[in-house]
């Protein structure tokens, strides 16, 4: 009976540590949602510096990446965790998808730097290849920096007719880095954690009205005024 009692008290602990553990990885997830919608609504405050309008409602799809670490010291690297929503057939925006970003570079680069990143995607296919596998920009995808401000005239960049365009915002020093050799992959464990559901697949949450935390709503609604 002792026996008995000892294992019956391990096992509630375990399912407690597990409990705990799941709550605190939601919240990490719920707080990552957070910042992508406050980075969202300020990169997009000031109208002469922001992402053009007429791309974001061309757009379909948006990712939001906020504190991408980037070192260097002749080899380089970066990596950071965030989410992308898709427009949908209807053209409301998905919920959120975690995703991860990891990449490295070589040349001449010495520092460190944290950068939030926005990613702009120009067409669905871009999309769909990023949620079947690994997906690195440049590769599977062109990509170049995008232009900003109220207009869309006279920006070279599009002249290259890029399928992603990206943004960055920096609160630190680096030079030579680059998003070329970039690659996206799904954040699996981020999904579960925030969604509450095991196993569940991008496509569930991108296609489907799945619930989902307070947050998503909001980062929802705040690319959904931006990019209508």
């Amino acid at each position: 009976m002792k026996m008995r009692r000892v294992v019956w008290m391990l096992v509630a602990l375990c399912c407690g540590f597990l409990s705990v553990s799941s709550a605190i990885a939601a919240e990490e997830q719920t707080r990552k949602v957070e910042q992508a919608a406050e980075i969202m609504r300020q990169i997009m405050a000031i109208p002469e510096q922001a992402i053009p309008p007429q791309l974001l409602e061309n757009s379909h799809g948006i990712a939001i990446i906020p504190a991408v670490i980037k070192v260097g010291f002749v080899f380089g690297g970066r990596y950071g965790k965030g989410v992308v929503l898709v427009r949908q057939e209807d053209g409301a925006w998905s919920n959120p998808c975690f995703i991860s970003l990891a990449g490295g570079s070589f040349g001449w680069q010495i520092g460190a730097q944290s950068t939030d990143v926005i990613l702009v995607f120009k067409n669905r296919s871009s999309i769909d290849d990023m949620l079947k596998s690994q997906f690195t920009l440049g590769a599977d995808a062109s990509v170049a920096a995008g232009p900003v401000g109220r207009h869309l005239a006279g920006a070279t960049d599009l002249e290259l007719k890029a399928e992603i365009y990206s943004y960055s915002r920096s609160r630190g020093l680096f030079a030579g880095v680059s998003l070329e050799g970039s690659a996206i992959t799904i954040d699996g464990e981020s999904n579960a954690a925030f969604y509450e559901q095991k196993n569940i697949l991008p496509r569930d949450i991108l296609e489907k009205r799945l619930k989902a935390p307070a947050a998503a709503t909001r980062l929802r609604e705040i690319v959904a005024r931006h990019a209508h």
